[in-house]
């Protein structure tokens, strides 16, 4: 838990500071929010006013309604918000992804939200933010989790999409940021075809032309016509469109699912999915320790997946004091499936603890 009295004090309806009047991506409607992304289990609707990235503007009105009271802030500019200073720093996550850093005092906090170090053309890259105390994810905190560049992987998937043109590819991955990403990266690879999207995915690509993110030409799969042919179409869809309805539309189509969790043996084969490639918008091990050791944070504290691995390997080996925030973040994750729509967060342990090696 935090010391009570201090900067920020966890409260059953999230993260609090005191001196800025303000929750970090609350768990309930507040009268002020700082929003480090806009996921859904990070943006959530009822809150009096909201204060995010700017690019973040599109996906959060499309998600939380157009009326909201949003504050739309550019990164690294400082903003007195009550009495405490508050700035927000890309996290390299999602399209407008932010760390919020906050002082007051004769104190620093950095909150990191959800974030990730390796390079993607979809979204600003990380930042790395000094600290008196750092709060951060550790929802890939196994060093078993290291992951290999995003170019190679999209390589490896516009490969096993151009080796079935009498199929259909149907590509299962979340439909904010991941499936973005997906089309940036193949884009980068030098690819000009049109991709086709679940409903779902389509929602979610104007921010992103908005922006300026360069990807590949798209096309929801509900404006062809039931007669055209799809062998040979690549197709993204999230998760939850797997074994539904939608799906009847396909025949003998192939499937794969992009996620960090297709590094854990066995997730690939347990969930029906033809082949599994190991893309994460997380951080990976040696990037968690990277942000751990740049920040110089004298205290850090760890939050989802495995927290107390990444606190005990922090306190252990790196000498850093470190603990797990545990006790209302299961809240946050309440409800959630192994593999959400909007993140990975969920999918924490799916195999239980691979342990340090």
């Amino acid at each position: 838990m935090l010391p009570p009295g201090g900067l920020i004090q966890l409260t059953p309806k999230g993260l609090y500071c005191p001196a800025a009047g303000a929750w970090i991506d609350p768990w309930r409607p507040v009268p002020r929010a700082l929003i480090t992304h806009a996921h859904a289990d990070h943006a959530r609707p009822g809150s009096g006013e909201y204060w995010a990235v700017a690019s973040s503007e599109g996906v959060l009105r499309q998600r939380l309604g157009q009326g909201i009271a949003l504050q739309d802030v550019p990164y690294g500019q400082e903003l007195q918000i009550g009495e405490a200073t508050v700035s927000f720093h890309s996290a390299g996550h999602v399209l407008g992804s932010a760390q919020v850093r906050i002082s007051a005092g004769d104190e620093t906090w950095l909150i990191s939200g959800d974030y990730k170090r390796d390079p993607d053309p979809s979204c600003e890259p990380f930042q790395s933010v000094p600290a008196d105390v750092l709060i951060t994810e550790a929802t890939f905190g196994l060093p078993v989790y290291r992951w290999r560049p995003g170019q190679e992987v999209a390589a490896e998937i516009a490969a096993w999409w151009k080796a079935a043109p009498e199929r259909t590819s149907i590509l299962f991955c979340y439909a904010f940021g991941k499936a973005q990403r997906l089309l940036a990266e193949l884009r980068q690879l030098g690819l000009a075809d049109e991709v086709l999207l679940h409903g779902a995915v389509q929602t979610l690509m104007a921010p992103y032309r908005q922006q300026g993110i360069a990807m590949l030409p798209t096309r929801p799969v509900s404006e062809l016509p039931r007669s055209e042919p799809l062998a040979g179409r690549l197709v993204l869809a999230p998760p939850s469109a797997h074994r539904s309805v939608w799906m009847k539309r396909f025949k003998s189509p192939q499937t794969g699912f992009v996620s960090g969790w297709m590094a854990v043996r066995g997730a690939r084969r347990r969930h029906g999915y033809e082949r599994g490639f190991v893309l994460s918008d997380h951080a990976d091990w040696d990037g968690l320790l990277a942000t751990v050791r740049q920040s110089q944070a004298q205290q850090v504290y760890v939050t989802h997946g495995q927290g107390d691995v990444l606190a005990r390997y922090l306190r252990e080996v790196e000498g850093i004091s470190a603990d797990p925030l545990a006790g209302g973040f299961a809240a946050e994750l309440a409800g959630e499936g192994e593999f959400s729509d909007d993140g990975e967060t969920a999918g924490a342990g799916i195999d239980g603890p691979v342990g340090l090696v």
